[in-house]
C-alpha cells in the first residue's frame, strides 16, 4: 500500500484537519526539487499559465482518456514555482498603505484559502485515481500557498486580522469539493473584475498589482480544472448515479446561495469575517476605483475578464459556465432598461 493510500485511510477514518494539513505540506509540486525557482523561471512560467494546448490529437471529448490526460497535463504543465517567501513587497506611500489596508476582504480570504485547502485535499486522497488524485491534491496545495502570500502581505504591510478559527474536516468530502468549487467559480469571476479595475483606476501602485497577477491567473487555472474535472466526472457516471450527483450539484448550489444571503442580510450587524465578505460583495467596486461604476458596467468588466483570462486555453477544454451565462442574461435584462444602475 502506498504511502498517500494510507493517508487517505486515516483521514478517512477521521484523523482530523491537521493530518490533512501535513498532507498538504508534503505534497511535492512539479517543480524539480531542490532547484530553487528563479527569477527567469518564474517569468517562463508565468507565461505558460496563461497559454497551454494539449499535445492529445483530435477532440477532448467528456470522460475519455485524453480528456483526463489533458486535464492533468493542463494543470501540471501550466504550474508557477513562485514562492510567497521570496516575494518583493513594493513600499507603499501613506494613501496606498492606508487604502490597502481598508479593504474588507483579508481575514475572510485567508480563511477562505484555508477552508479551500483541506476540502480539495479530503476530496483528493480518497481519489482511486492517481492522476486526477494528484491533480487535485496539487490545487490543494496552491491553495495552502495562497494562504501564505496573503499571511506575508498582511504582515508586510500591518494588516491586523482576526483569530484564525480552526479548520475542520469535511465530513461530505464531495459535497464540500462541489460548494468549494463553485464557490470559487462566483468569486474568481468577480475577482477578474475587480482586480482589471484597480489596475485601470491606478488606485494601487502597479508594482503591487503585478506581484498578485500570478496568484489571480492561477485562480483562473483553479476554475477550469473545476470545470473539466465535472465534466469528465458526469460523463464516467451511469444513469442512477448521474442522477444522484446532479442532485448533490443542485443541493451546492441552494448551500451557497443560503450562505449568500445570510452574508447580504448580515450587513451592518456585526464585524467578523463574514461580515467583511459582505461588504465586500457590495461595495468591492469601490473599494478598488476612485470613480463610480454601475452594476452592469461592472458586470460586463467581470465578463470580459473571464473570458480574456480563459481564452489563451486549449478551446477543446471545457469552460466554467454557470456565472458567464448568468451575467450575459443579467447584462441582456439591463439593455431594457438603459441608463439604469450603469
Amino acid at each position: 500500500m502506498s504511502t498517500t493510500q494510507r493517508t487517505a485511510e486515516n483521514v478517512l477514518e477521521g484523523s482530523g484537519a491537521r493530518l490533512l494539513e501535513e498532507t498538504v505540506l508534503r505534497f511535492v509540486p512539479p517543480e524539480v526539487a531542490g532547484h530553487p525557482a528563479t527569477l527567469s523561471a518564474v517569468a517562463a512560467a508565468d507565461r505558460a499559465a496563461r497559454h497551454w494546448t494539449s499535445a492529445e490529437v483530435g477532440p477532448l471529448t467528456p470522460g475519455s482518456a485524453a480528456h483526463k490526460s489533458a486535464i492533468c497535463a493542463m494543470f501540471e504543465e501550466t504550474f508557477n514555482p513562485y514562492r510567497p517567501s521570496v516575494i518583493a513587497w513594493p513600499t507603499l506611500g501613506p494613501d496606498a498603505l492606508q487604502r490597502l489596508r481598508s479593504l474588507p476582504i483579508w481575514d475572510i480570504a485567508v480563511q477562505t484559502e484555508g477552508r479551500a485547502r483541506l476540502s480539495f485535499a479530503a476530496f483528493a486522497v480518497a481519489l482511486d485515481d492517481p492522476a486526477m488524485r494528484s491533480t487535485i491534491m496539487l490545487n490543494a496545495w496552491e491553495e495552502n500557498r495562497h494562504k501564505e502570500v496573503l499571511s506575508h502581505l498582511v504582515r508586510a504591510y500591518g494588516i491586523e486580522l482576526a483569530k484564525e478559527p480552526a479548520y475542520l474536516t469535511p465530513r461530505d468530502r464531495e459535497f464540500a469539493f462541489l460548494v468549494t468549487g463553485y464557490s470559487e467559480s462566483i468569486d474568481s469571476f468577480f475577482a477578474f473584475g475587480l482586480f482589471e479595475l484597480a489596475k485601470r483606476s491606478g488606485f494601487f501602485p502597479p508594482e503591487l498589482v503585478d506581484t498578485f497577477e500570478p496568484v489571480i491567473q492561477e485562480e483562473c487555472r483553479h476554475i477550469l480544472l473545476f470545470a473539466n474535472w465535472l465534466a469528465w466526472h458526469r460523463a464516467n457516471l451511469g444513469w442512477w448515479r448521474r442522477l444522484r450527483f446532479e442532485l448533490r450539484v443542485a443541493g451546492a448550489w441552494v448551500y451557497i446561495a443560503g450562505l449568500r444571503v445570510g452574508l447580504a442580510r448580515s450587513v451592518g450587524t456585526n464585524k467578523t469575517a463574514s461580515q467583511q465578505e459582505s461588504n465586500f460583495t457590495v461595495n468591492g467596486a469601490q473599494a478598488v476605483t476612485p470613480v463610480k461604476i454601475g452594476f452592469f458596467d461592472l458586470m460586463q468588466i467581470c465578463l470580459e475578464e473571464n473570458d480574456r483570462r480563459l481564452a489563451g486555453y486549449d478551446p477543446r477544454l471545457c469552460r466554467p459556465t454557470r456565472v458567464p451565462a448568468l451575467a450575459r442574461f443579467v447584462l441582456a435584462l439591463g439593455k431594457l432598461w438603459p441608463g439604469k444602475g450603469r
